[in-house]
């Protein structure tokens, strides 16, 4: 049953900013929503400045589908995408945001960590074609080291995911010398083949893109001496996925 939300009161959230033609946030192209605040603090994390709660700009559900209703001929192949920072910290502002797309016609897609109280998750799954969930590393000591949270919420939300039949997309982010161990690409890649609802994963190598931002807040980028893998690192970790019975890319 759908969840029903009271839209006399105009639902209101923070953003940070918004891309009105992404090709790499889910299927064709895509009106994508970054959305403010993030519990995770990731080492290479390219968005740093999407992380406080009470930064970005406040805007309403209906300011943002006024928007998407001008790109709406260019998205019927694609759809709308909200990402972060981590969107499930503003779950009634983005279950909105998905039941109004919907409402459109347009397709919809989550992109997440799943570090989140499931609970608060589940309404805005009702409205969610697609998820992307990014799953950082798969040992636990490693996967706090990386975001300096625990990963069994992640695990959970996967797990839920997959107990309801919501298509998912996985994400691995390839850091050489950090999440490139054998036994931790090898711990996801059983994982994720246990679930039966993963479309595909996304082996996303690792840049410095956005190292300019941590030096702009004042931030220690502690990966800065690192280099992006080789295409052959790459393709080993692909491998390991395919391995599993997985389509990779």
């Amino acid at each position: 049953m759908d969840t029903v939300i009271n839209t006399l009161t105009p639902i209101t959230g923070r953003i940070h900013s918004i891309e009105t033609c992404g090709t790499v946030d889910g299927p064709g192209i895509r009106f994508v929503i970054f959305t403010q605040g993030c519990p995770l603090r990731c080492l290479y994390c390219h968005n740093p400045d999407c992380r406080d709660p009470y930064a970005g700009t406040a805007v309403t559900v209906e300011e943002l589908i006024s928007e998407v209703k001008t790109y709406q001929p260019y998205l019927r192949k694609g759809g709308v995408t909200v990402t972060g920072g981590e969107p499930l910290m503003q779950p009634e502002f983005v279950a909105e945001i998905f039941r109004r797309c919907h409402e459109l016609g347009l397709h919809t897609a989550l992109d997440t960590s799943g570090y989140v109280q499931l609970e608060a998750a589940k309404p805005v799954l009702e409205h969610t074609d697609l998820v992307l969930l990014d799953i950082k590393s798969y040992e636990p000591n490693l996967y706090r080291k990386v975001t300096s949270v625990a990963l069994e919420p992640t695990l959970q939300f996967a797990r839920y995911l997959a107990e309801i039949g919501k298509p998912a997309w996985i994400r691995f982010v390839l850091v050489p010398g950090l999440t490139d161990p054998e036994e931790n690409v090898k711990g996801l890649s059983q994982f994720v083949a246990s679930l039966s609802n993963v479309e595909r994963v996304e082996v996303l190598p690792f840049h410095k893109m956005g190292e300019y931002k941590w030096q702009q807040l004042g931030l220690a980028y502690v990966l800065k001496d690192v280099d992006p893998p080789t295409p052959e690192q790459v393709n080993k970790v692909l491998q390991t996925f395919r391995d599993q019975g997985l389509i990779a890319v």
